[in-house]
C-alpha cells in the first residue's frame, strides 16, 4: 500500500505497460483515472478493478481532449498526485526515409506532443501544491536505437531528455520528474516493432536481451510504483532501464 491516499492519472491504461501500471497502483492504495483512447476497453478495466479506478476516453495528441481529461479527473478525485505518461505508438521497421509522412506525425503527436499537452494541463497545480510526481514512459530505443525504428527511436530520446530538463525545472517547486526505458515488451505493440511476430523474429530481438526475456507489464508496473511513491523522494531527473540488460 506504499500509494495509499494518492491520486494518479494514467494515459494509454487500457492495455499493456498502462494497464499493468494501472492495476499496480490500485493495488497499492491509489485512486487512478485510467485514460485511454479506447474508452470502452479503459472502462472494462475500470470495472474490473472496481471503485479506485474510473475511465476517461481521451486523444493524448489532442489539446483539448486532454485540457478535458484533466478537468474530468480533478472533478472525480480532487488533486492529481501522479502522472504516468504511457500513452505511445510505434511504426513498422523501415529505412528512414520511407516512412510516409503521416504515419511520422502521428508518432510525433502521440509519443511527444502529448507529454507537452499533459504537462501544460496538470504541471501548474502541482507546482501551485509543492508537490507531484511525473513519470514518462520512454524506452531503451532512446538509448540504444535499432535501425530502421529511427523516427520512433527519436521520440522517446526527446521524452529522455525532457524528463531530465522537466526534472530540473520542477525540482524547486518538489515536483519529481522520472522515467522509465522498458526493452522490448510482451504487449500490443511487440509485432508492431519486429515487423512480425515470427519465431525467427523473437529469437533475434530475445538475442539482444542478456536476461533472454521479454519484458512484461508487471515488470514495468513495478517499477513505476516504486518512483511515483515517497519511497523515491530523492530520485528526480532519472531514466532506468529495465531492460534485462539490453543497454549494457
Amino acid at each position: 500500500m506504499r500509494l495509499q491516499g494518492k491520486t494518479a492519472i494514467v494515459t494509454g491504461a487500457a492495455s499493456g505497460i498502462g494497464a499493468g501500471i494501472a492495476r499496480r497502483f490500485v493495488a497499492e492504495g491509489a485512486r487512478v483515472v485510467l485514460a485511454d483512447i479506447d474508452a470502452a476497453a479503459a472502462s472494462a478495466l475500470a470495472a474490473e478493478l472496481g471503485p479506485a479506478a474510473i475511465a476517461l476516453g481521451v486523444d493524448v495528441a489532442d489539446r483539448r481532449s486532454v485540457d478535458a481529461l484533466a478537468a474530468a479527473a480533478i472533478a472525480a478525485l480532487g488533486e492529481i498526485d501522479i502522472l504516468v505518461n504511457n500513452a505511445g505508438i510505434g511504426h513498422v521497421p523501415q529505412a528512414l526515409e520511407d516512412l510516409p509522412e503521416e504515419e511520422f506525425e502521428r508518432v510525433l503527436s502521440v509519443n511527444v506532443r502529448s507529454v507537452y499537452l499533459t504537462a501544460r494541463a496538470l504541471v501548474p497545480a502541482m507546482k501551485a501544491r509543492r508537490r507531484g510526481v511525473i513519470l514518462n514512459i520512454a524506452s531503451t530505443a532512446g538509448v540504444s536505437p535499432r535501425p530502421k525504428l529511427t523516427w520512433y527511436n527519436a521520440s522517446k530520446g526527446w521524452v529522455i531528455t525532457a524528463t531530465r530538463s522537466m526534472a530540473v525545472e520542477l525540482a524547486p517547486f518538489g515536483v519529481r520528474v522520472n522515467a522509465i526505458n522498458p526493452v522490448a515488451s510482451e504487449t500490443p505493440l511487440l509485432a508492431t516493432f519486429m515487423g512480425s511476430d515470427t519465431p525467427e523474429t523473437r529469437a533475434r530481438f530475445l538475442a539482444s536481451i542478456p536476461l533472454g526475456r521479454f519484458a512484461t507489464p508487471e515488470d514495468m508496473a513495478s517499477t513505476a510504483a516504486f518512483l511515483c511513491s515517497d519511497e523515491a523522494g530523492m530520485i528526480t531527473g532519472v531514466a532506468l532501464e529495465v531492460d534485462g540488460g539490453r543497454c549494457i
